[in-house]
């Protein structure tokens, strides 16, 4: 058996910066679902989007959704995208329909 040397001294940078914990804050939008319950999406992180049948149970959902997509993307040495400003509007767009 060949022994392992032992490192007395403190640990090294690598180490300690491993895991830091930082809290991210994203636009949610929900929408109310034709066939009942509710819809969320985060528009800053494509793709990642959830459902519930009360707006509770969708706000529960798409934090666990937002927290796996961090973990992902972290996983894979990925960027974690933090949100820029955002805005919300609506438009009006007139529509000839057949009578």
């Amino acid at each position: 058996m060949i022994p392992l040397p032992i490192r007395l001294g403190p640990p090294t940078m690598e180490v300690m910066k491993s895991r830091e914990s930082k809290t991210f804050s994203y636009s949610v939008f929900y929408e109310q679902a034709s066939e009942g319950g509710y819809v969320a999406f985060v528009p800053a992180l494509s793709g990642c989007h959830t459902q519930g049948e009360t707006l509770e149970e969708t706000e529960r959902n798409v934090k666990e959704a937002i927290a796996l997509y961090l973990e992902s993307l972290a996983a894979h040495g990925e960027a974690i995208p933090e949100e820029g400003p955002s805005f919300q509007g609506r438009v009006t767009v007139p529509h000839s329909v057949p009578a």
